[in-house]
């Protein structure tokens, strides 16, 4: 009996152990709260536009940050810098961005990325808006950027002669056509070539007047009232995007019908716009910082080019001008503000 009860007490010692050792193991298994976890890296991202903050697509950038996981103030931040379209601060608020070194610089255009590759060559440089990244210099090769720079292509160089075309197509009657630019704007160059190459073919005389700072758009215009333009053709700038408010009513009030790139012109008043979806392409570059954040090198980052264009049509724009658009162009639409 004593025997029993001996055997008994050691099967009651033996399973209380059992019992306390999967109580451990159980404790040690289970995840950890998420207060006790290790907290990730914050990161502070460079946010560079050659604009004012009212034209930036930053909205769209912070979407596709979210959707990647990214929460400002808790584990990244933006540090926003912006020119207000004056060049000259460029230099400066590139640096800026490096002395606060952030972990990535992204940028708008050309000109701004040019203005932080010259801040520095170790931290990562993601572009948008880049309308000709090789040509200009930015990068070796789109398959192979090298370097610290990478991002989206817009191929504006290369639309310039599509553009002129619907505008061709939707004024008729219009045989000299202005085509306003930034001459400070690399872009200038490709794009000027590429709608005087589609201007022969449809024989239509393009008469270029340049335009480098805010207070010479209206003398511009009165030169294109002068010379009798019938229609406008824009090359995309930060300037005119700055400018959009007053480059609209100086279009409608010298009853212009004019094309542009971004939609954003025609959803303020513009007639009509034809290329890539710009807020787009900033939900895009999230995807490039998210990928260079994680050990990404931009060097083998290849550059992103659209592969989708949109034509917008303003048809209370086209009644104010006293302009009916054919309706071979309407068809071909992807959205018209009616």
């Amino acid at each position: 009996m004593r025997q029993l009860q001996i055997a008994d007490c050691r099967l009651s010692i033996g399973a209380a152990a059992i019992f306390i050792v999967a109580l451990c193991l159980g404790i040690l298994g289970a995840p950890l709260p998420a207060e006790a976890q290790q907290p990730g890296r914050f990161h502070q991202i460079g946010f560079l536009l050659h604009r004012s903050p009212e034209a930036s697509r930053i909205e769209p950038f912070r979407q596709g940050l979210r959707a990647l996981g990214y929460i400002e103030g808790e584990n990244v931040a933006i540090e926003q810098r912006y020119t207000h379209g004056v060049h000259d601060r460029l230099p400066g608020l590139a640096a800026e961005l490096v002395r606060r070194k952030v972990d990535v610089i992204v940028v708008d255009g050309t000109v701004a990325a040019m203005a932080a590759r010259a801040a520095t060559t170790t931290i990562p440089i993601v572009f948008v808006l880049a309308s000709d990244p090789v040509g200009s210099g930015l990068v070796a090769s789109l398959a192979r950027p090298g370097g610290n720079v990478t991002g989206l292509s817009t191929l504006y160089t290369e639309l310039s002669g599509k553009q002129l075309q619907m505008l061709k197509e939707a004024v008729p009657e219009a045989s000299r056509v202005a085509f306003l630019c930034n001459p400070e704007n690399p872009a200038m160059g490709p794009g000027l070539n590429g709608a005087q190459a589609t201007a022969r073919a449809l024989a239509v005389q393009l008469q270029v007047f340049e335009v480098r700072r805010p207070n010479e758009l209206e003398k511009a215009f009165s030169a294109m009232a002068r010379d009798r333009v019938g229609a406008l053709l824009t090359l995309p700038d930060a300037l005119f995007s700055n400018e959009r408010v007053q480059l609209l009513k100086l279009a409608t009030k010298s009853r212009l019908p004019a094309i542009f790139s971004p939609r954003d012109f025609v959803e303020a008043g513009g007639l009509m716009s034809y290329g890539p979806n710009v807020p787009n392409q900033f939900r895009r570059a999230a995807n490039y910082v998210d990928r260079i954040l994680k050990g990404a090198n931009p060097a083998d980052l290849p550059i992103e080019q659209p592969t989708t264009f949109e034509l917008v049509i303003n048809l209370k724009t086209a009644k104010a001008l006293g302009l009916t658009i054919p309706q071979s162009v309407l068809i071909r639409a992807d959205e018209v503000i009616q």
